[in-house]
């Protein structure tokens, strides 16, 4: 963990951003929280814990400028919340990992394997539309609700 906040420190600097204890404590809390899809209210609840004097505000602002420099990703999951992650750490490719929703519990699972390269490049060949990024959204059962029993398999 400490190199990846280490790797942090040293994009922020070369942004010309400090590296604030605010700014370091949200990438720790979502590091920690690798799996997770945290809402800026989470965040703050859980940073507070370390900074308790830290306001609302100032976790606003601060994940406002991680996410535009690409350091934390901000998701839209469909439930009426803003949702942030750890972004892309080798920032080799400027799509992201996809998620899958379960529509009976709510929990959202990462995907990695993005299978829409071809697509791309075939859109790229006929309509010469270059795509720059794309989300994938998958709703649908969990193995544990279908478990439970009272959802069918579709």
């Amino acid at each position: 963990m400490e190199e990846q906040l280490n790797r942090f420190r040293k994009l922020l600097k070369e942004r010309g951003l400090k590296t604030t204890s605010q700014r370091m404590a949200i990438l720790k809390v979502l590091l920690d929280q690798p799996d997770s899809h945290l809402t800026a209210e989470e965040i703050y609840d859980l940073v507070k814990k370390d900074w308790p004097d830290i306001g609302l505000a100032t976790v606003y602002r601060n994940i406002q400028l991680l996410s535009e420099m690409n350091l934390i990703d901000k998701l839209n999951l469909d439930d009426g919340y803003v949702r942030y992650e750890i972004g892309d750490q080798n920032q080799q490719s400027h799509h992201h990992h996809h998620h899958m929703i379960c529509i009976s519990c709510g929990k959202v699972f990462a995907f990695q394997e993005d299978l829409l390269d071809n697509l791309e490049q075939k859109i790229e060949q006929t309509t010469g539309f270059v795509v720059s990024d794309h989300e994938v959204k998958l709703y649908g059962h969990c193995a544990q609700c279908l478990a439970k029993g009272g959802v069918e398999s579709e």
